[in-house]
């Protein structure tokens, strides 16, 4: 367990280290430089072990959240269990537990996670970033967006709050309103966050999106060069609208604890993210100036 950076502040939780699923654009990639692996990020998987947590009530009211900087389900879980470990420690720890996750592996605990959500806040959080199978497949070995989409549907349908999380969105390759038609009717919340490029997978995406979709490297340079935020401005007011069409509530960098009506999901604008870490889920950014 450790104190976590990231928007909604609390515990990180992460049972392996390194990830199979080998995102392209995954930003845990830094974590490399502290484990002595010499092999690609996305090629190896270290098994994470500890002693029993004996006062699960320590972390009574505290966010627990788990995959920050690993996918918890990856398809190696299914062999070593620590997702599923960790989970039955926390059972009755009365912690607020966030899950991230993009596979269906979930679906193997699902009693678990009934039984958790009777004595904790839980969530199931999936990453969405597109419906295009083939668009996926270039970017992660991760499971299906069709298998995502219906684990996402089965926890929900298990009384279990929910969160599509769009992210990160790609410019002019992402389709928020497309994602938001086809899961408003089994989550909770969407989540917005943007592409972030930094460190080195920086020119591998730069590298793909100019050899996939070259009418959109201008776009990119403007975006990740030239630092022109515009197209996420636009984008966010887009959303924004979006939220009002459909009657559902739009909030900044703030995620409440609540089941939304069906229908009718929570829009969460995590855009910008240098503005929202460390902000504790509190609703207020630290702006920077737009435009």
């Amino acid at each position: 367990m450790t104190k976590s950076s990231a928007p909604l502040g609390g515990y990180a939780v992460n049972p392996y280290v390194g990830c199979p699923h080998a995102c392209r654009y995954c930003y845990a990639s830094f974590m490399k430089r502290f484990t002595g692996h010499t092999e690609a990020w996305g090629s190896f998987l270290d098994v994470k072990n500890w002693p029993p947590i004996t006062n699960p009530r320590r972390y009574a009211g505290q966010k627990v959240i788990i995959g920050t900087v690993t996918d918890g389900y990856n398809p190696l879980e299914e062999r070593y269990g620590k997702t599923r470990r960790i989970l039955e420690e926390l059972k009755d720890s009365g912690a607020e537990i966030l899950i991230c996750t993009k596979s269906d592996l979930v679906l193997r605990d699902l009693e678990l996670l009934r039984e958790l959500n009777q004595s904790t806040r839980l969530t199931v959080s999936w990453s969405v970033n597109t419906l295009d199978e083939a668009f996926k497949e270039d970017m992660d070995a991760a499971s299906g967006i069709a298998a995502r989409l219906e684990a996402m549907k089965q926890v929900y349908e298990a009384g279990i709050r929910t969160v599509c999380f769009i992210s990160p969105v790609f410019p002019g390759i992402t389709d928020i309103e497309a994602i938001f038609h086809r899961v408003k009717d089994q989550c909770d919340l969407i989540w917005l966050e943007n592409l972030n490029l930094r460190g080195g997978f920086k020119k591998t995406v730069m590298d793909y999106i100019g050899e996939k979709y070259p009418a959109l490297v201008p776009l990119y340079d403007e975006i990740y060069n030239k630092r022109n935020r515009s197209y996420f401005e636009l984008l966010e007011q887009q959303a924004a609208e979006l939220a009002r069409r459909y009657d559902c509530r739009f909030v900044d960098n703030e995620t409440p604890y609540e089941r939304a009506e069906p229908g009718h999901p929570i829009l969460v604008d995590y855009f910008y993210h240098e503005e929202v870490r460390g902000t504790e889920n509190t609703g207020v950014r630290k702006k920077k100036g737009r435009g």
